[in-house]
């Protein structure tokens, strides 16, 4: 978790509407350089909608976004990962019939000005391998490089998508619920990954497990109806009577193994 206090990426009055509904409502953000910043919220409140405004996978109906200063509210999806907003799913998508280094070394192949050339001769990508080994050891998964990704148990799966999001090293890492589906075993795995690999980096991400919340976030937005109903530590955004109406009337306790 980092220290510097800038503000890498920030929204102003971010809004969403489809045929008269409003699924993003006016969203102020701020995402400070450095930290874990987590977007929660019950289903419905605009969290999955808001990540692909961010990536310009939707466009905005009104509203601004910044990245390191100058807006990229008009910037299209290329653009945007060129910048350095990674979210995991762009380019964690594996390939389950090749090895675990080589999916690895694909999404290396980014900044090698060769990208993405399947045809070229297995041996071209060979210089690839130490820094994809690299990225294998960083997330736990050096003793698997040699395994097909089908193979790989899931939780190991998703520490792959995480290799293959810091192989293109992103300024910004978005990750969509990335222990959705986990056991419990596997959530505590992937929960201190991801504190791991924040150092020297900033992630945001949207997170059901409040427990995965409440171990590794800087800092929370809380989403509810497609806008900001409370922002700040676990401990502020926990002990908010409106997030726990927002969470149907929980208490405390029963908010922080919610899956919302």
């Amino acid at each position: 978790m980092g220290t510097e206090q800038s503000t890498i990426l920030e929204t102003r009055d971010l809004t969403k509407t489809f045929l008269g509904f409003v699924a993003v409502d006016a969203v102020n953000l701020k995402v400070q350089r450095g930290h874990i910043h987590a977007l929660i919220g019950p289903n419905g409140a605009g969290k999955t909608t808001c990540f692909n405004l961010l990536t310009k996978f939707l466009t905005p109906t009104q509203g601004q976004i910044f990245f390191d200063g100058q807006e990229i509210t008009r910037d299209n999806p290329a653009e945007i990962a060129r910048k350095g907003i990674i979210r995991s799913f762009q380019i964690s998508a594996v390939f389950p019939q090749l090895s675990v280094l080589d999916n690895v070394r694909i999404a290396l192949q980014r900044n090698t000005g060769v990208s993405f050339h399947f045809w070229r001769s297995e041996t071209s990508l060979h210089h690839l391998n130490s820094r994809a080994l690299e990225l294998l050891d960083e997330v736990g998964l050096a003793d698997f490089a040699s395994v097909l990704t089908v193979n790989l148990p899931y939780g190991r799966k998703r520490a792959l998508e995480i290799a293959t999001t810091l192989a293109m090293e992103p300024s910004l890492m978005l990750l969509d619920e990335p222990t959705q589906g986990m056991g419990h075993e596997d959530v505590n795995r992937v929960t201190q990954l991801i504190k791991q690999v924040s150092v020297g980096r900033t992630i945001l991400m949207v997170e059901h497990n409040m427990k995965v919340v409440s171990s590794i976030a800087d800092r929370i937005t809380v989403l509810a109806r497609g806008a900001v109903l409370a922002e700040g530590d676990y401990a502020t955004v926990s002990n908010n009577p409106a997030v726990m109406e927002a969470y149907m009337g929980t208490t405390q306790g029963e908010l922080e193994g919610a899956q919302a």
